[in-house]
């Protein structure tokens, strides 16, 4: 069998893989659902991810350690994960087969040689790390305070560049020398006269386009839905995903653009190929010429998935290991070992010096940009309802990628993908929305937390969630506080009798109570006709057969006290039966009215007692906008959003 074969087996198993764990994630109890199955493990391989977390908090969660190995590998033998294991990498290469297949030989030529704009990613790669480094950076100043001369030892950024620009102008250090110092004394100037702690800041964005959790997000919020809304065997009902259609069209373009060039999106735009391309220059073993002549027949540049140019200088980063190249050679020139290229090898992506300079700046400057809406302070958006177990919003946005996994494990399908509720930067991030899904959040469920990969979502037992044992003191979690609309609130806007939300409100005791009111309904004041023991002959508009027959009308006497009512039983147009032990007596007399009122149960939310769950929401039989709504007030992750003093 030859390398190829066993690179398409490798492939077709780990894209299985896949699709079983987004499969297993479904909450339930069957051997195929949620129980046991290292549903996060591609997500925990993932080394962007877990760098990513590492510059937002300055630790490595447990779970992201996987991304190690994935690390050590790739030194070893080069980007095997984007060729052999990489799900969305393998889709992208049967695409691109599809559209090249029976095109000439020169159309391989042209759709498969490298391209100047492929360094967009490393670009790409650098912004979205910059803009993670900014807390570092802001802890690195807050030390340089308390040392002498405050030489900014902490413009990780000017090291970086001071690297680089060594290592790629050798013939001008001094040059590279004094762009540093320049680097250096102007990060001193800012540290004395300003507060740049205060102003930086760290998000992780890397989830937006690194590859991993973009597939996730696709294939759960998506496909899955999609597939099973015929056979509903993964769901009891059809799913939904608010802003499904913004993730299909990132996901479905990027397949696409494969039938313009191969693999367009692991060439052009995938931070994690990029990251892979800088530590795969290091690898041991590498895709080379041996010392024999070229015939420069081209065969080998025809089939390169990552547009490597096999047939002259190697270009080490780019490279994919489709082993296309070794396998088509029939001069066997081509070969993969530990010497280095006969005809010449490029280890480094081509980045220049004022575009590294201006991503690194633009990165690290983005944050404190997008975060001068006031979205993570004052100006917070209390519709921004958060999975129970969430951090606060800062710490969130630096440990969430975005990978849809507690959306897909929600059995009631209330967390959804956010979309610009919390600026740029909480895009596709967890938000409930207790309209969509089948109940609100189920006091018994804590499954979101125990699926985030990287704690965004922090793992919670239900004691916790419950204020239950240990957590008597601390009460339970509260994602917010639901509010009645006076203004769409049957009772309150319509008189109409309701209790829906007292009744579904799943608190003991109940967070939702209701204050009993009497109101005298439209037309209700009528002329007694006739009076024949309990039933009352009255003169007015024609009332609906039945309609006062709920057990919510009663009749009060004009000449009997406030408290003064008699249920009505049964009434037709005309009649009114009420009390069947009531007797009209000589009080009452033709001609004497009387008020037909209605028992309206207003309800009220206690604050104290209210955790946000929104089965109240999602109950209210105020189809459009509800008239009792959950906000993030009072929620237990944020103090400062507290109701109550």
């Amino acid at each position: 069998m030859n390398i190829v074969n066993v690179r398409r087996i490798s492939q077709a198993f780990f894209l299985a893989l896949f699709l079983w764990f987004c499969i297993a994630g479904t909450f339930g109890q069957e051997w195929w659902q949620l129980r046991g199955w290292p549903v996060n493990w591609f997500l925990q391989l993932d080394p962007l991810a877990a760098l990513g977390t590492v510059l937002t908090t300055g630790t490595l969660y447990a779970g992201l350690s996987w991304a190690i190995g994935t690390i050590v590998a790739t030194l070893f033998l080069g980007r095997f994960f984007c060729g052999w294991v990489c799900p969305f990498g393998s889709m992208h290469q049967a695409v691109g087969y599809l559209g090249r297949r029976a095109k000439p030989l020169s159309h391989s030529l042209k759709v498969n040689s490298h391209h100047p704009l492929q360094s967009i990613k490393y670009y790409l790669l650098l912004f979205l790390l910059a803009a993670a480094s900014g807390s570092l950076l802001a802890a690195g100043i807050r030390i340089a305070w308390g040392v002498p001369l405050v030489i900014p030892v902490l413009a990780a950024g000017g090291i970086i560049l001071a690297g680089v620009t060594a290592r790629r102008f050798k013939a001008e250090r001094k040059k590279a020398a004094g762009i540093l110092l320049a680097l250096v004394g102007a990060w001193t100037v800012l540290a004395f006269f300003f507060s740049v702690d205060r102003m930086l800041g760290a998000s992780l964005l890397t989830g937006l386009l690194d590859p991993i959790p973009l597939v996730h997000r696709s294939v759960n919020l998506v496909l899955l839905p999609l597939a099973d809304a015929t056979f509903q065997k993964l769901s009891v009902s059809q799913r939904h995903t608010e802003g499904a259609w913004l993730i299909r069209s990132v996901f479905a373009g990027a397949l696409l653009l494969n039938l313009v060039r191969p693999r367009f999106y692991c060439r052009f735009v995938c931070p994690l190929g990029a990251l892979f391309g800088v530590i795969s220059r290091y690898s041991v073993w590498r895709i080379g010429r041996t010392s024999g002549e070229c015939t420069r027949c081209g065969v080998c540049d025809a089939g390169c998935e990552g547009a490597c140019e096999p047939s002259s200088h190697v270009r080490i980063h780019e490279c994919v290991l489709c082993m296309n190249c070794l396998n088509s050679c029939s001069h066997d020139l081509i070969t993969f070992g530990t010497a280095p290229s006969a005809s010449g090898q490029l280890v480094s992506p081509d980045m220049s010096r004022r575009g590294f300079v201006l991503t690194l700046v633009s990165g690290v400057a983005v944050v404190p940009a997008m975060r001068l809406g006031g979205y993570t302070a004052k100006n917070w958006n209390p519709v921004l309802i958060r999975p129970p177990g969430s951090l606060s919003e800062i710490d969130f946005l630096s440990r969430c990628i975005k990978c849809g996994q507690c959306m897909r494990v929600c059995p009631t399908n209330i967390i959804h993908p956010a979309g610009l509720q919390a600026g740029f930067e909480g895009l596709w991030t967890p938000v409930l929305n207790f309209r969509i899904g089948s109940s609100g959040c189920q006091m018994n469920c804590i499954a979101c937390g125990h699926v985030c990969p990287t704690a965004a979502i922090r793992p919670i037992s239900l004691d916790e969630k419950l204020g239950r044992n240990a957590f008597h003191e601390a009460g339970p979690v509260r994602l917010g506080t639901a509010f009645v609309d006076h203004g769409r609130c049957l009772p309150w806007a319509m008189d109409k009798p309701c209790i829906v939300c007292q009744e579904n409100c799943p608190v003991s005791p109940k967070a939702i109570h209701v204050k009993e009111h009497f109101v005298t309904v439209r037309d209700g004041i009528r002329v007694v006709t006739a009076a024949a023991g309990p039933v009352l002959d009255t003169a007015g508009t024609p009332l609906k057969p039945g309609g006062l027959a709920t057990g919510d009308y009663y009749l009060r006497f004009g000449n009997a006290s406030e408290e003064q009512r008699h249920l009505i039983f049964e009434n037709t147009e005309r009649g009114i039966a009420v009390d069947p032990g009531f007797s009209p007596g000589p009080g009452i007399s033709v001609g004497e009215t009387v008020e037909i009122q209605v028992r309206l149960q207003r309800p009220q939310v206690d604050p104290d007692r209210c955790i946000g769950c929104g089965v109240c929401e999602h109950e209210c039989p105020v189809s459009g906008k509800r008239a009792i709504r959950v906000t993030a007030e009072n929620e237990s992750r944020n103090r400062k959003h507290s109701l109550l003093l």
